[in-house]
């Protein structure tokens, strides 16, 4: 009987731990709902990945001192790193933390200022689909704190805001604070 007693003590308590597990958390999640490359604006939205939060299109939006540049749904600042390969990305580990990728579950939408034909996604290597812009996986910076802020710009010489044609802007100053390296390297070498 006090073995019976014992046992269903600790199931409940083991129940209890899972429920409570079940509750915490939030954060967003993402779904792959495609596994090639696709452009266009349909109207499932693009968020960023892991921390960040934020839902809906790519738009052009003003940023001090760098002018308008592609924005997400929020209004904060997306970037190009220039190693990616192509639609490609490069960024994983801590680059990914300090430089979340926008993703989308299905195809991104344009937002005034953007155009839809230039949008698309890329599949990552965790199967989520990063979002593209003129054929430039996208990211947030974690420095970043509020919309109009672009303190990543040019950081390391290879993070740039992209114009509204999904051109890298050169120059400006950074806004929110000066601009330094997050992190030393991507995949585990190199800088960034």
């Amino acid at each position: 009987m006090r073995t019976r007693s014992i046992f269903i003590g600790a199931l409940l308590a083991v129940v209890g731990a899972i429920v409570i597990a079940g509750c915490g958390g939030g954060g967003s999640s993402s779904s792959s709902s495609s596994s090639s490359e696709t452009s266009g604006s349909e109207n499932a939205g693009a968020t960023t990945s892991s921390e960040g939060g934020g839902s809906g299109t790519i738009a052009g939006g003003e940023v001090a001192g760098v002018g308008t540049v592609l924005v997400d749904s929020e209004g904060m600042t997306v970037y190009l790193f220039t190693p990616d390969e192509g639609t490609t990305s490069t960024c994983y580990g801590g680059c990914e933390a300090a430089w979340p990728p926008v993703v989308a579950e299905g195809k991104p939408t344009a937002g005034e200022g953007a155009t839809s034909s230039a949008l698309g996604t890329t599949k990552r290597k965790d199967g989520t689909m990063q979002v593209t812009y003129n054929g430039h996986p996208l990211y947030t910076f974690s420095g970043d704190t509020a919309p109009g802020e672009a303190v990543g710009q040019e950081n390391d010489g290879t993070w740039f805001v992209l114009d509204e044609s999904g051109e890298a802007v050169k120059g400006g100053a950074p806004s929110g604070g000066t601009t330094e390296s997050t992190t030393t390297g991507s995949s585990g070498g190199g800088g960034y």
